[in-house]
């Protein structure tokens, strides 16, 4: 492997790293409009997805939970992208990353979201470990779920 590759995928298990020991946005969200459990029982990650929805857009967006540093860190870097964006954007992130993790052709990126694509790279290496694919996942699925449950506060299984 060249160099550059390699010093690549140090940074982004650093990033995973870093993430995973001091995730952003960790905490209940006092005014969420919607929120959603995950679970994932081969490993027991647990991800609660809060959402302040205003209109169409996320206001605010925050997750509590436990689990392995890649669940963690996938919910950290979720939120930080996830803020702020149009419902339908948060949308097209969610299939772009699904994409990108399980291998699958992600299609093309509109422009206003490259740099939020590119946020969430360093998780797509868990497409290589197909067992940790639904660590990386397990957050998004609860965003899904939560969009579509309001406060009833579904909850996702992945297994």
């Amino acid at each position: 492997m060249s160099d550059s590759g390699m010093d690549l995928r140090e940074l982004y298990q650093d990033i995973i790293l870093d993430h995973g020991r001091h995730p952003r946005n960790f905490r209940a969200l006092e005014h969420a409009t919607h929120l959603a459990r995950g679970h994932n029982p081969l490993c027991g990650d647990r991800v609660t997805v809060y959402l302040a929805v205003e209109g169409d857009r996320i206001a605010d967006v925050s997750f509590e939970g436990r689990g392995c540093a890649i669940s963690t860190a996938a919910a950290s870097l979720m939120t930080e992208v996830l803020k702020g964006k149009t419902i339908e954007e948060a949308r097209a992130l969610f299939a772009q990353f699904h994409s990108r993790v399980t291998g699958g052709e992600p299609g093309e990126i509109p422009e206003a979201l490259l740099e939020d694509v590119e946020r969430l790279e360093p998780l797509t290496g868990v497409k290589a470990f197909p067992v940790r694919v639904k660590c990386a996942t397990l957050p998004w699925h609860a965003f899904e779920a939560a969009l579509k449950s309001g406060l009833a506060g579904d909850t996702v299984k992945t297994e």
